[in-house]
């Protein structure tokens, strides 16, 4: 079963796809994870990926849908793929639709992570991960554990962005909406887009997407 989580930033999109990695062995293809480890690589394509995030230039379409053709090949036995972070337009929605027929495969669900807008700038405001595993934290509903160390991983390595602010969290949730509006237009043409409470207690969130992916 192959889906796309969309969602503003701080709604819930990393927490749920970490919970059906867990639960249901999918694959979760966030696009920064997959530029990073690519850089790495030491393959053709991570070279090229390197080369371009060093001149500090926008990786492209082209590129992005090369790592995800990678990993759509890899036959290792799992339980489908999450969409993370892709598509953001309707241009990568279409090479998705694309790449998925030319592998025999196919999107089976597309799931919005609502949200209110003043909520969530309450929620990402306080919000901290850890380092290493990437445990999500809260200062007011999950604060830092007594000892300083992560409740997974016991590291102490915690990291705020810089642009959890009131200011910074408004803009980038209205870049999110100016470029995911057509999205979501898109896959509800397609029949294909559902929609969560994504500011619901995160196990209420996790039973809505487990009766979407059941039924």
């Amino acid at each position: 079963m192959n889906i796309i989580l969309l969602g503003p930033p701080g709604a819930g999109k990393g927490t749920q796809a970490r919970h059906l990695v867990e639960t249901r062995n999918m694959v979760q293809l966030s696009t920064g994870d997959m530029l990073r480890e690519a850089k790495d690589s030491g393959t053709e394509m991570g070279m090229m990926v390197a080369d371009v995030m060093a001149r500090g230039d926008l990786v492209t379409d082209e590129i992005v849908i090369g790592l995800i053709r990678e990993k759509l090949e890899d036959k290792s036995e799992h339980g489908g793929f999450i969409f993370d972070g892709f598509p953001r337009t309707l241009a990568q929605a279409t090479a998705l639709g694309e790449l998925l027929e030319a592998t025999g495969q196919k999107l089976d669900h597309v799931i919005e992570l609502r949200v209110n807008d003043d909520a969530l700038v309450k929620r990402i405001s306080g919000r901290s991960t850890c380092g290493q595993c990437g445990e999500v934290y809260h200062d007011v509903t999950k604060p830092h554990p007594e000892d300083g160390k992560c409740v997974k991983c016991g590291a102490s390595d915690f990291k705020r962005r810089a642009d959890d602010n009131e200011e910074s969290l408004r803009n980038r949730l209205m870049e999110y909406y100016k470029k995911t509006s057509p999205l979501l237009g898109y896959y509800y043409a397609l029949g294909m887009l559902k929609r969560v409470d994504g500011l619901a207690d995160m196990k209420v969130v996790q039973a809505s997407i487990a009766a979407i992916l059941d039924n």
